[in-house]
Parts: structure tokens; C-alpha cells; sequence
């Protein structure tokens, strides 16, 4: 009796501590054209959802970062649609970065939310406490 109380105790006390985990929630920053970044975004981030399909992953592109996105200049459209098709990844782009290029809603890639300021969506995630990962190579 003695070691099914133990037992209980242990499994009652690991599932409060699985309970207690933060949620896995990270905001990319992107703005890079560069292709080997943006290639190693999609890459790390199929991998997080491959394995924790529960992560929240959110990318904030602006700058330079823009042709991710767009129809005409993506080389990364389809591994993107898969990602946004879990519906625990989001892709969203600056409406200042589009409006310095002239790029409409239109012009992006379908799924493509677009936030009134990238910088400010990143700083907001943050705040809510969402890790932090700056796109580069």
C-alpha cells in the first residue's frame, strides 16, 4: 500500500510539474533577403513543429525581409504554406516595409497577415513572453 501511495504521489506531483511548463512560444524576426537565412528559418521552424506540434511560432518579417512573402519573389512559398497550415504558425509582415516597396496584400503570399508595425509586434510579443529569435546567419 505503502508503494502505491509513493507511486501516485510521484505521478501527481510530475503532472503539476508538467502542468507548470510555459507554453513554447517564440517570434522570429526576419528581415533579411538573404536566401541561406531564410532557408534556415523554415528549416528550424519545421523542426519545432515537428517536434512540439503545440509550439506557437510567429514570423515578423519587415526590411529587407520582404520577397519571403510576396508571390513574385518567394523561394519559400510552399514550405510556408505547410507551416501555416498547422495553424500554431503565423507569418506576418510590417505595413510600413509594404508601403516603402509598394507591395499590396495582394502581392503576398496567401495566409500572409500583415501588422501595422513590425518592430512593434515583435516588442509586444515579447512582452507577453514570447522567446526571442533574430533571423540570421
Amino acid at each position: 500500500m505503502k508503494k502505491i501511495r509513493l507511486c501516485t504521489l510521484f505521478l501527481l506531483t510530475f503532472h503539476f510539474l508538467l502542468a507548470q511548463q510555459p507554453d513554447y512560444r517564440v517570434v522570429f524576426d526576419m528581415s533579411t533577403k538573404d536566401s541561406i537565412s531564410q532557408q534556415a528559418l523554415i528549416r528550424e521552424a519545421t523542426l519545432i513543429v515537428k517536434e512540439n506540434p503545440a509550439a506557437k511560432l510567429e514570423v515578423v518579417i519587415y526590411g529587407q525581409g520582404l520577397p519571403l512573402v510576396t508571390k513574385a519573389q518567394s523561394g519559400q512559398a510552399k514550405p510556408i504554406q505547410d507551416l501555416m497550415a498547422g495553424k500554431n504558425v503565423t507569418f506576418k509582415v510590417c505595413a510600413f516595409t509594404m508601403k516603402r516597396n509598394g507591395i499590396s496584400e495582394q502581392d503576398l503570399l496567401p495566409g500572409v497577415q500583415v501588422v501595422p508595425d513590425g518592430i512593434y509586434e515583435i516588442v509586444s510579443k515579447q512582452h507577453e513572453g514570447w522567446g526571442y529569435i533574430k533571423v540570421a546567419h
